[in-house]
């Protein structure tokens, strides 16, 4: 096809994959403890994750095989008490959970603190972007299961509102 001037080609994103950024997320995953990490640019969406030794799943990236990352064992979490599915709020991503806006702040919530659906009660950090994360219903906190400033995985239990 031609190229006229001032005129753009068009894109077709499943051939224009950057096999190097794989490369890199896959390296970024090998050097850290996490265990997933999901990249969107546009309509562009690339998951990277990989096996630890606590729960075996395959070495997978959206798109491009990525070369394998060494397995590194993650701390085993300490077991969540048994609540209402529904009372757990979860982590939606792999990241570092904060529990204050800046470490000087106050927290956003706490244990006994009544939240509405769609507050902010939490952030988690992943590539160096904070995300909000908010109460997926009102009502009260009644436990948080995670510390300020430690390591999350997808669907890891944050709190629980009743």
């Amino acid at each position: 096809m031609p190229k006229t001037p001032g005129s753009k080609p068009a894109r077709d994103t499943s051939s224009d994959i950057d096999a190097g950024l794989v490369r890199e997320i896959a390296l970024l995953l090998s050097e850290t403890d996490l265990s997933e990490i999901e990249v969107e640019r546009g309509d562009l969406r690339i998951r990277v994750a990989r096996q630890t030794f606590a729960a075996p799943a395959p070495v997978a990236a959206a798109y491009v095989a990525a070369p394998p990352a060494m397995a590194v064992a993650a701390p085993a979490a300490p077991a969540a008490p048994e609540h209402d599915h529904a009372d757990v709020l979860k982590s939606p991503m792999v990241g570092t959970v904060y529990l204050r806006p800046s470490p000087e702040s106050k927290p956003f919530i706490e244990v006994g603190s009544h939240v509405t659906a769609g507050q902010k009660v939490l952030l988690v950090e992943a590539m160096k972007t904070f995300n909000d994360i908010v109460a997926h219903k009102s009502g009260t906190v009644t436990a948080m299961l995670v510390d300020d400033s430690s390591p999350v995985e997808y669907d890891q239990p944050l709190m629980v509102i009743a």
